[in-house]
This record gives C-alpha cells, sequence and structure tokens, in this order.
C-alpha cells in the first residue's frame, strides 16, 4: 500500500505534466514541489514498513557520526556518542521509576543539551515525554502537567523553573518532582536531584526489546497547543509525525555537512521537531541558542559556519529592525526554513541578508496536512493546484473550502458536501485523516472524546470520509498559490505563539471589578500575527481607576506568558453579545485601538513599567512605527 503511494505519486506525473507546460504556465511549480514531496514520502513510507520508532534512527546515527558534533552550545560541543551516553543514563534512571512503556513523564526544561538526551533517553524506553512549555504559571503549568497523566516531572536547571515549580507544587498531587542543575543537599526534602542519579547512573545501552510494543502511532511525545477550552491542549505527535518532521528539513536538501542554527524552544514542534529530529535524521550538525537574540543571530551563524537557520516570522522582523552592517551578507547560509515570513518583508529579509532559498511551510502540531512553498514566492506557504491535489492519493487530500466563520465549520451544498473555494478566494483548509491513521485510532490530543471529535469532519465529499479541520484560512491567488489569511476560533497568533482568548478572558476577570472579558487579536501594520486586546465591562457604574489598572497588569504578569498578555484594553460600557448571548468580536476587531474610531477609554501596556497607559493619538501614531511590541 505505501509503495503505492509514493510511486502513483511519480507514475501520475511524466510526460503528462509535461505536455501541459504550455497550457498551464505554473505546471513548474508543482514539479519542483512534487520532486520534495517524494523526499519526505520515502521517510514516511520507510517508517511504516519498518514498523520502529525515531529513536532507532538516532542510534544509526550515533553508529555512523559517533565523534561528530550533534550539538552546539555556548561554545561546548556535544558529539552524537556523548548525547547518546547521556540518553543512556537517562533511561537506565527512569526505569527504575516503576513506569512503563507507553507511560508519560513530564519535562520543563529550557534550551539546553540536557532537553535532548533527557527526551531521547524517555524514547529509548517507550516512554512519552510531555514536552510542558517552561513560559507557563500557576494554573496553566498545573493544568498542562496534570493533563498529560505525567507518572513523574523532570524539572530542568535554572531558578526561575524552581520558583515557577514551587509556586504550585502543592497542587501537582503524588507526582514525583526530579531536579536538574542541583544537588540533593541544596533541595527540600519533597524534591529529588537528578544530577545526583545521573552521577550514579552508567551510560549503558538499553535492550530495544524495552520498547519492542511502540509502532510508528504510537505516542512520542505531547506539544502543548492553545485551543479553544481555555488552557494549553497537550497534542499528540507520533513515531510517525517525527519521521514526518525530521523529513522536513530534507526540503531544503540538508545533508551531514550542515549546521543548523535553532534559536526557538525546543518545546515546540518546529524547533523539537524540524530542528532537532531534522539535524538527526540528515545526520546534521545544531548550533542551539537558550534564547533568540537579534544582536547574536549573524555573529554567531558566521562564528559556526551555519548553512541552514529555523525562523518564525517576527524573527525575521526583529533582525531586520537592528542596524545595517555591513557584515549582514557574510555567511556560510544556503536555507532558511519556518513560517510566518510575510510577504511585505519577505523581499527585505532575503535581499539585505543575501538567503538564497526560503522554504516556508505551515502545519499544525495536531493535525494531518502540510503545505510548503520552495519557490522563493513571497509570502506564500505553499500549494493547491488542481494537479497536485489530482495526483495527491485520497488518504492524502488536502484543500479548501467554504466556511462559516461563526461556528469554524465547512459550509455544506444541497448534498451535504464541503464546497471547495475558488482561485482569488479564502478558504478553510481541510486535509484528509489516512485510513492507516483511523485503523489505529484518531486521537489529535491527549484529551476526552469530545475535544478530538470537534477536529473531525464527516463525509466531506463521499459517505465515509474522514477531515481534519485546521480552524486556519488561506487565500488562493491565481498560480495556484496559498497564503496563510486568518485564524478563526478561539486563538490568535502572536508572537510565534498561540493564544487563546478563553484562557485570557478567565484570567482578567479574576480581578474582583471586572464584569467579563472579551479578548481578542488585532492587526498592527509592521507585525506578524495580531496583537492581545480585551474589551472589558466592569461592575458598577464607577470609570475604572489607576488602582484597578495596576491590579490588571499585575494579574497578567503573574498568570500569563508575555506573549498572552494582552496589550491593549478597551473599556466598555455594555458588553458586545449576539441575540444568542454570544461574544461580538467583529466589530471590535475592525475598530482595534484607534482612538479616532472608538469611544471607549483605550489603554496601552506600557512595557518599560508594566503598566497600562491611555492609547492619545500621538501614542496610537507612534505604535503604528514601532519595530517591536
Amino acid at each position: 500500500m505505501h509503495n503505492k503511494i509514493v510511486y502513483s505519486i511519480a507514475g501520475a506525473t511524466g510526460a503528462a505534466l509535461l505536455s501541459w507546460r504550455t497550457l498551464f504556465p505554473w505546471i513548474g511549480e508543482d514539479v519542483t514541489v512534487l520532486k520534495a514531496s517524494l523526499a519526505v514520502a520515502k521517510v514516511m513510507k520507510a517508517a511504516l514498513e519498518n514498523g520502529r520508532p525515531f529513536i532507532d534512527t538516532f542510534e544509526e546515527q550515533v553508529v555512523k557520526h559517533g565523534k561528530k558534533p550533534l550539538i552546539i552550545f555556548d561554545d561546548n560541543i556535544y558529539t552524537y556518542e556523548f548525547i547518546n551516553e547521556q540518553a543512556n543514563r537517562v533511561a537506565n534512571i527512569v526505569k527504575t521509576w516503576g513506569v512503563s512503556c507507553g507511560d508519560t513523564v513530564a519535562i520543563l526544561i529550557t534550551n539546553e543539551p540536557a532537553f535532548v538526551w533527557t527526551t531521547l533517553g524517555l524514547q529509548k524506553l517507550g516512554i512519552v515525554s510531555a514536552n510542558i512549555n517552561y513560559h507557563l504559571k500557576l494554573d496553566q503549568l498545573v493544568h498542562s502537567v496534570v493533563n498529560s497523566e505525567a507518572k513523574a516531572l523532570i524539572v530542568g536547571a535554572g531558578e526561575h523553573l524552581f520558583h515557577s515549580l514551587s509556586e504550585v507544587r502543592d497542587k501537582l498531587c503524588d507526582i514525583p518532582v526530579y531536579v536538574q542543575g542541583v544537588q540533593s543537599g541544596d533541595l527540600p526534602p519533597e524534591y529529588i536531584s537528578f544530577d545526583d542519579l545521573m552521577s550514579r547512573s552508567l551510560p549503558v545501552p538499553v535492550d530495544k526489546n524495552v520498547r519492542s510494543s511502540v509502532t510508528p502511532f504510537s505516542t512520542a511525545c505531547l506539544i502543548f497547543t492553545s485551543g479553544t477550552t481555555g488552557f494549553p491542549k497537550p497534542a499528540v505527535v507520533t513515531h510517525l509525525k517525527i519521521f514526518g518532521l525530521s523529513a522536513m528539513i530534507k526540503l531544503v536538501h540538508a545533508g551531514p555537512d550542515d549546521v543548523v542554527y535553532v534559536p526557538l524552544p525546543l518545546y515546540h514542534s518546529a524547533a523539537g521537531g524540524i530542528g532537532l529530529y531534522g539535524t538527526i535524521g540528515s545526520g546534521c550538525t545544531m548550533v542551539l541558542r537558550r534564547k533568540f537574540s537579534a544582536t547574536k543571530f549573524w555573529d554567531d551563524c558566521r562564528k559556526y559556519n551555519v548553512t541552514i537557520i529555523q525562523y518564525i516570522g517576527e524573527l525575521c522582523r526583529y533582525l531586520l529592525g537592528q542596524p545595517k552592517h555591513h557584515l549582514d551578507g557574510v555567511h556560510s547560509i544556503r536555507a532558511a526554513i519556518g513560517n510566518g515570513l510575510r510577504s511585505d518583508i519577505w523581499k527585505k529579509f532575503q535581499h539585505r541578508f543575501r538567503i538564497p532559498l526560503i522554504c516556508e511551510f505551515y502545519g499544525a502540531t495536531e493535525g494531518t496536512g502540510m503545505t510548503f512553498n520552495i519557490s522563493n514566492t513571497p509570502g506564500a506557504i505553499g500549494r493547491l493546484s488542481p494537479v497536485l491535489k489530482f495526483i495527491r492519493p485520497p488518504d492524502f487530500y488536502q484543500t479548501l473550502v467554504k466556511y462559516d466563520y461563526a461556528t469554524a465549520e465547512p459550509l455544506r451544498d444541497k448534498q451535504g458536501r464541503c464546497i471547495e473555494i475558488r482561485a482569488g478566494e479564502k478558504g478553510l483548509f481541510i486535509s484528509s485523516i489516512p485510513q492507516m491513521q483511523t485503523d489505529a485510532g484518531v486521537k489529535f490530543y491527549k484529551a476526552s472524546d469530545a475535544v478530538n471529535k470537534k477536529k473531525i469532519i464527516h463525509n466531506a465529499f463521499t459517505n465515509g470520509d474522514l477531515f481534519f479541520n485546521s480552524g486556519d484560512l488561506f487565500y488562493l491567488d491565481k498560480n495556484y498559490f496559498v497564503y496563510f489569511a486568518d485564524r478563526i476560533g478561539d486563538t490568535f497568533r502572536w508572537k510565534g505563539e498561540n493564544v487563546s482568548t478563553t484562557e485570557v478572558a478567565n484570567i482578567l476577570t479574576q480581578a474582583s471589578f471586572v464584569q467579563d472579558a472579551n479578548v481578542y487579536g488585532v492587526h498592527i501594520p509592521g507585525h506578524d500575527g495580531q496583537a492581545g486586546m480585551a474589551a472589558i465591562t466592569l461592575r458598577g457604574s464607577e470609570p475604572i481607576s489607576a488602582d484597578s489598572l495596576k491590579t490588571l497588569a499585575k494579574i497578567c504578569q503573574d498568570n500569563l506568558p508575555s506573549y498572552a498578555r494582552p496589550l491593549f484594553l478597551r473599556i466598555q460600557k455594555e458588553a458586545s453579545i449576539t441575540a444568542t448571548f454570544k461574544q461580538q468580536k467583529f466589530n471590535l476587531v475592525e475598530e482595534g485601538f484607534d482612538p479616532a474610531k472608538v469611544r471607549d477609554p483605550l489603554y496601552y501596556l506600557n512595557h518599560e513599567n508594566h503598566q497600562y497607559i491611555p492609547v492619545t493619538s500621538e501614542l496610537y501614531a507612534q505604535l503604528l512605527t514601532k519595530s517591536k511590541l
């Protein structure tokens, strides 16, 4: 079956595509996409045929590249062999905890080599790693750990991580907590030093039989995304999906001679999937940074002879915001891979920093579809041409359909089928759920069946078919390139992170004087995504006071990651609701934070003093020209 998938795609092209080149000038772009798709399909096919987890690939690469650097971090070199030895130590520790293959262990670790060997050590046992976002605090942190059903929690080095955890330790029930970077004598009795255990653990390999029950459809890790429930949801990432993520870097022809620069958080599927697993799968070296720095970015790339960089759109904008330098284009980079690079800065970024190839992709962590643009077409995230859709097997069909913004569901025709859009229109991106995934059990999130069923579209085009509802809107141009347009439902994207409107609203309404909070995203010229804004109604008739504004700023700072804190507040006398008492956002989004359009009091979160200040006409004009918010 899997041979048919790969070879039927290739066989369907040939002379037919070439003969159409005259009638369809964009057919050459389809051929380019097809060739790249086959490279990814080859990796996926091998994984299915071998029926093994990704950790086997890592161990094979250790044999091939043992003395080669896998990670360069803070000027230290960590070879494939050393990372493997550390992972073996982790595995030998964890197997004494009484956890079984398929159980979950949560990890709360920042960008550092320990994240890598801890994750790989868990995979050696067939243990699922729940990769917790280390920016989370209080209830969000508790929710993530508890809902992962973790048998234990491993916390990375760093006082800020330990402080975040210590605030909620009593809410984690009986989950044992192991702390890296500190010895037992320096820890309270309710914590266990992981470093002490590592010093006594042997780096001997673990027998592969302990993970013999793991298949490509088994869960490898949980990656947390913001969704409609108001708290981060653990998206299920299978071993097959890891193979797919690792193959993405082959879109830019990565190989053993490449050096990949990764300044993005490893708990995300971009850096932790494409960056880390792509590096391993292609035998590359990864330069890992603890966090992104616009001032150090190009110096690092030159220092370590980086050939491939990972990005999100906001990262590129920050780099463009730096003063021009005569060394801007002096480096060894041949390709950039990432998502969110908008067309308005694409050419500026590519020209100023002399990047030969930009590979922009789209793919939801929990989803079944993927698009990519390797044509250097500014702003495009991929292609959905009639030819590509025609030659795709039914199990891998993806398209754009008309939608209902209010319900985030596809519109149906008189026969009850989804309605595909035409070029020049905007549509909801949906992708088929392969039969093999259906047979293994469809589960996008480690959550209730109701949450998973909400993402499934039944009978989209034929009786019995199943499609994944991405909740994302794309625009299709006349040449069949697609562009990300918007996200419907209860999330918006800011600084490369998904922000749940429900989650933020629940935090704001903790203030005793807040009656209701309607949270949404607003576009700011020159910035990617949407900045958070909240329309708030107060209890009573008194106007909001300076003390109340300070309280709101403090609540947001204590309970929300920086990217989720509303940049703007709008104080309304009455809440905007529909006839069915649902929050109305459309007019609010349209008016934004322009004091010329909004008659209600408006406030902006000043990052210098972490306080909300009034939005005046002068401040509004300044915000429209600021490169960083």
